[in-house]
């Protein structure tokens, strides 16, 4: 079993930048591919960015690609997403994730989940 737990919400303004992070216990969190979704209200869950078991390989939704990047320091079981130039769209519950597999986007692929943590920004 793993758990997962997000901090790092909160109230942003537009243009603005927020750092969420997630602490992981459990198995060996070196061997997580470790990911962010986000559930905008009235919407599906999405995928916003992953991070393979070296973190030097990521992937993102086209919606944030440039604007958001995602780390994570094995040492601290940790895995971060920075995000910057925020939008009005970027509102959303942004959850922590442990994929089945790299290269997974979908809800479906997801084995673990955090509860989530809000983000909101203000024009």
């Amino acid at each position: 079993q793993v758990q997962l737990v997000e901090v790092g919400g909160g109230l942003v303004q537009a243009g603005g930048s927020l750092r969420l992070s997630c602490a992981a216990s459990g198995r060996t969190f070196s061997d997580y591919v470790m990911a962010w979704f986000r559930q905008a209200p009235g919407k599906e869950r999405e995928f916003v960015a992953a991070i393979g078991w070296s973190a030097s390989i990521t992937y993102y939704a086209d919606s944030v690609k440039g604007r958001f990047t995602i780390s994570r320091d094995n040492a601290k079981n940790t895995v971060y997403l920075q995000m910057n130039s925020l939008k009005l769209e970027d509102t959303a519950v942004y959850y922590c994730a442990v994929l089945k597999y790299y290269g997974a986007r979908l809800v479906s692929e997801v084995d673990y989940w955090g509860k989530g943590t809000l983000v909101t920004v203000s024009s």
